[in-house]
């Protein structure tokens, strides 16, 4: 019997005290109606180590936990009381009913092919003893209420014990999926964690160590031609160091954008359209509507979408103008980049192989994938030699509800 279980202890006391009611009531009617002879001492030295046996099985063999076998201690326990008793009842019929909670310890601690039979012999023999001191014609009951009782509780407790395995069986299951669950929500976890700094990464220093590496071999290919713009696209990628270390640096503290650490939303934009503009690229920003509050990671993401496609603008489209507009309405945010550059058909042959191949696997999906985790969508719209069109839209509702 599990003594953590509250129910478990109530049980046990009541099984207990049915015991101890029993032996007192037992020894009370052996006392006045049986006692006399040679054998009384004998009877009452066996009341006694009756009781003592019962109270020291369950403080030093106690039954074992639901679901595991009976230890050996417990058996020795429950073969010497159950001996005890049988010879208690051969030597004073009046000990009868004192069976009634070793049967309920038998059938809790044994398993049910072994139960049963212990069950049956020991109602067996209470019928005999109520036989043997049966005066004058014989009572139907006392040969067919014992048994009938003990067959009820014997199914009960059967009944009980097969139910608790299936139980335990099912908790198992369940503990067991919890598990498994979880570890699948981990590794879930982690592979969005994957996703999200590459895309992070990617949209941030790899895209400026790109612009570096264009400014420096720039350089050197006009150094001794032109020193001054050779020094010119020098400082200009000395800039975009400093930026790059700044970006490392938040990406250590919470990665979160350093250009949104003092900034708004239209302002990072302004400030990247004017950092974007020049080597022959412009890139204007316009802000459409009243500006409001905006949750961080759905700032966090406009502007990486904002510089991913910027960074396709400047290495792909070979493209003079671009635009960047922040359109806020009512029910939604949303920015479009725009662009004068070659264009390209629209398949999706060309999104998920000239663009992907081009931006290294990022670029256009990890723009998709940034709109969908701020719960917007990413349209691109383009025509050859007429320029593109990416469109983030963020619905506010959505935002506004799931803070």
């Amino acid at each position: 019997m599990d003594h953590t279980d509250p129910d478990a202890r109530w049980l046990g006391a009541i099984v207990h005290g049915a015991f101890f009611v029993l032996l007192g009531s037992s020894f009370a009617r052996f006392l006045s109606r049986d006692q006399g002879g040679a054998r009384t001492g004998w009877v009452v030295a066996l009341f006694a180590i009756f009781c003592l046996l019962y109270v020291l099985g369950h403080l030093l063999a106690p039954p074992p936990r639901p679901g595991l076998p009976p230890t050996g201690r417990h058996l020795v326990w429950l073969g010497s009381v159950t001996a005890v008793w049988v010879v208690l009842l051969a030597l004073a019929p009046s000990a009868t009913w004192c069976v009634m909670p070793l049967l309920f310890a038998g059938l809790h601690a044994l398993p049910p092919r072994i139960a049963v039979p212990v069950a049956a012999v020991l109602t067996a023999l209470v019928v005999l003893s109520e036989i043997r001191v049966a005066d004058g014609p014989l009572n139907p009951n006392m040969v067919v209420a014992p048994p009938a009782v003990a067959a009820v509780a014997t199914a009960v407790l059967v009944h009980l014990q097969r139910q608790g395995a299936r139980q335990r069986v099912l908790i198992g299951d369940l503990v067991r999926t919890r598990h498994e669950l979880a570890a699948t929500e981990r590794r879930a976890g982690i592979l969005a964690e994957r996703q999200r700094l590459s895309a992070e990464i990617h949209d941030t220093l790899a895209q400026e160590l790109s612009s570096q590496r264009m400014l420096l071999q720039a350089a050197e290919r006009v150094w001794e031609a032109d020193r001054g713009a050779a020094r010119e696209h020098v400082r200009a990628a000395a800039g975009i160091t400093s930026r790059s270390l700044a970006e490392a640096r938040r990406f250590v503290h919470d990665l979160a954008p350093a250009d949104l650490a003092e900034r708004s939303l239209a302002q990072a934009l302004d400030e990247l359209a004017r950092r974007e503009s020049g080597r022959g690229l412009t890139v204007e920003f316009r802000l459409d509507g009243e500006q409001g509050p905006l949750p961080e990671r759905v700032a966090a993401a406009l502007l990486r979408i904002a510089q991913g496609a910027l960074a396709n603008v400047r290495e792909h489209a070979a493209a003079t103008r671009a635009a960047l507009t922040l359109t806020w309405l009512d029910d939604q945010v949303s920015l479009d980049v725009a662009d004068n550059g070659r264009g390209f058909e629209q398949t999706e042959r060309t999104e998920h192989s000239a663009l992907r191949s081009a931006t290294r696997g990022h670029g256009l999906p990890a723009m998709r994938i940034r709109a969908r985790q701020a719960g917007g969508t990413l349209t691109v719209e383009s025509t050859p030699g007429e320029g593109t069109v990416v469109s983030a839209a963020v619905p506010l509702v959505v935002e506004e509800a799931a803070l």
